[in-house]
């Protein structure tokens, strides 16, 4: 899929979604506060989050971290201007910068003016990624040196009923999103310290940690 069919087609899911995205999801997007509660950016720094979507996170972030700064982008024009319209209502147009770009391809200094991030973040959104793994490439290439990389998303709920666990993947797969069954794997696999990961709610979900220790 190329970068524009991939724009388009979110354009298509959220066109209408995005206004009532946040209140259809805060009950089974598990894990979200407790990623931004773990966060803990030291003062001055920036944070990053990719596929922010209407903002509710980096609202939340900015609020719960006042001294650090707020970046996301999105691919999605439709939820972008959602997002726009949430931060200037919160208050936070002075902290959150946006911008519209590709997971798997952007430079922090064409899209922002700035060399990295000390916090880079994704919340359910690498299934939403069909080149995953090149997003999470992408990441790294953007995370200085001593920075946290946070992820949250749906994970292959290997502890949960059989049907239950059938009928959760199909419902998925009707919004193009589909679990990344291989993440703990491929993570383990790259130039990156795994601080922690772990599979909560039955395996619902999964949550990593990882840290940049040094330049590569």
């Amino acid at each position: 899929m190329t970068d524009a069919a991939a724009a388009a087609l979110m354009d298509r899911i959220y066109r209408r979604q995005r206004h009532v995205y946040d209140l259809t999801r805060k009950h089974y997007l598990l894990g979200r506060d407790r990623l931004i509660a773990e966060l803990a950016p030291p003062a001055g720094s920036r944070v990053l989050e990719i596929g922010c979507g209407t903002a509710r996170n980096l609202i939340a972030a900015a609020r719960a971290w006042p001294r650090a700064g707020f970046y996301g982008l999105d691919i999605s024009a439709e939820m972008l201007a959602t997002a726009r319209q949430r931060i200037g209502a919160a208050g936070l147009a002075q902290r959150i910068v946006l911008a519209r770009a590709d997971a798997t391809a952007f430079d922090p200094a064409v899209l922002f003016g700035v060399p990295g991030f000390s916090r880079i973040f994704l919340s359910y959104s690498l299934s939403m990624v069909p080149d995953w793994m090149a997003a999470l490439q992408q990441a790294l290439l953007a995370l200085a040196p001593r920075g946290e990389l946070h992820i949250v998303d749906f994970g292959s709920q290997e502890r949960l009923p059989v049907l239950l666990r059938a009928g959760l993947r199909r419902w998925l797969a009707a919004f193009h999103v589909t679990p990344r069954d291989g993440l703990e794997a491929h993570l383990r696999s790259l130039p990156i310290d795994v601080v922690r990961f772990d599979r909560p709610y039955g395996g619902y979900a999964q949550h990593a940690v990882l840290m940049r220790r040094f330049c590569s």
